[in-house]
């Protein structure tokens, strides 16, 4: 099996969100470089970024997201985002009505069938999971082996948060990986067991 990643770009005060569900400038380190990410032309970044980022994306095979993500998102169209092979949405309702049952994504209810799912889907690639509520449930049952986190220089001061209603204490590693990009700071720590 491949590691289990969670990730997103977070707010330096802890936030993948605002209070409206809205992502606000987290994303702007994406257009903010020279250097294109991906085919599209649309993203470019830093070559520090474009090194750290195209290296790992190149590694996820399933990516785990909370059903909330999924209908914000209008479910990406049903092609998965940044040229993910599968998206298994954590979910207690059914697909939505008329979606196209060859779209690579898989519904699942709770955390421990995504990640059974995820797996089977992955093989040896990184499964990531999405920040949030199903990523802070995902580290509280123990299924997290990493946390990467896009740190973007901005406050929201509320919203939401990036490891979720975690409650309880969780210690990560001393960082693996500490890259300045421009309007970014990526980093990179290991779930301590």
């Amino acid at each position: 099996m491949g590691k289990v990643v969670l990730y997103s770009s977070v707010s330096a005060d802890g936030f993948v969100a605002d209070e409206n569900d809205q992502p606000g400038p987290l994303f702007d380190w994406l257009t903010s470089g020279t250097v294109p990410l991906d085919d599209s032309g649309a993203l470019k970044v830093s070559q520090t970024s474009y090194d750290y980022t195209r290296a790992y994306w190149d590694q996820i095979g399933v990516t785990i997201a909370g059903r909330h993500v999924f209908d914000l998102t209008d479910g990406w169209d049903g092609k998965p985002p940044g040229g993910i092979d599968h998206v298994v949405v954590v979910t207690h309702r059914p697909a939505p009505e008329g979606w196209d049952p060859a779209a690579p994504f898989h519904f699942v209810d709770g955390i421990e069938a995504a990640m059974a799912k995820a797996q089977e889907l992955a093989g040896e690639r990184v499964v990531e999971v999405a920040a949030g509520d199903v990523g802070g449930q995902m580290l509280a049952a123990g299924l997290v082996d990493e946390v990467r986190m896009d740190v973007v220089p901005v406050v929201f001061g509320s919203g939401k948060r990036f490891f979720g209603s975690v409650q309880a204490q969780h210690l990560l590693e001393d960082p693996d990986e500490v890259l300045q990009g421009d309007r970014v700071l990526h980093l990179r720590y290991r779930v301590r067991r």
